[in-house]
């Protein structure tokens, strides 16, 4: 299974007054979802060249506290990415700093379930301040973030550059 958008979640009312040049609500949250494949994690290790025998060796992976093998801990922070470029804020979307703190493996099969919560709107840039959560499908975290992002789009550049 593939990565599913869950959607934007909000109240539809436009934004109040103080949101920004991007529009964002505190409070505003959308979720992605993936079930993680063995192809997700060969595909993450040709890219990064993360071969870790936990990652690829049944024998291996069950002498550790693990007991099986567990995927990259990027494939799960990859969520944090899809759901800034392509969610929330949304396409142009950067990451100025994040900070990840992983509670525990998400193992080939799972279903991690990404959200991200705007904590903060800068009122005169394009900058927010998000929360992130990755759960898998018992509910339980995998990882929690918070990061800064800067949004790029040739409508927010064209009204900088008019000021």
């Amino acid at each position: 299974m593939g990565e599913r958008r869950a959607g934007v979640r909000g109240s539809g009312a436009p934004p109040p007054e103080g949101a920004g040049p991007l529009g964002l609500r505190v409070g505003q949250v959308a979720e992605r979802a993936k079930t993680v494949t063995d192809a997700d994690l060969r595909l993450y290790a040709e890219l990064t060249g993360d071969y870790n025998p936990l990652h690829f060796d049944e024998a291996f992976a069950a002498g550790t506290r693990f007991r099986r093998r567990v995927a990259q801990g990027g494939i799960a922070a990859g969520l944090l990415n899809a759901l800034v470029a392509m969610d929330l804020p949304g396409p142009g979307t950067v990451f100025m700093s994040q900070s990840l703190t992983y509670h525990r493996p998400a193992y080939v099969g799972d279903t991690l379930r990404a959200r991200v919560e705007v904590v903060e709107v800068k009122p005169d840039k394009p900058v927010c301040r998000l929360r992130f959560s990755v759960r898998n499908q018992a509910g339980d975290v995998i990882l929690e973030a918070d990061a800064w992002t800067y949004t790029l789009r040739p409508d927010l550049e064209r009204q900088r550059r008019a000021t």
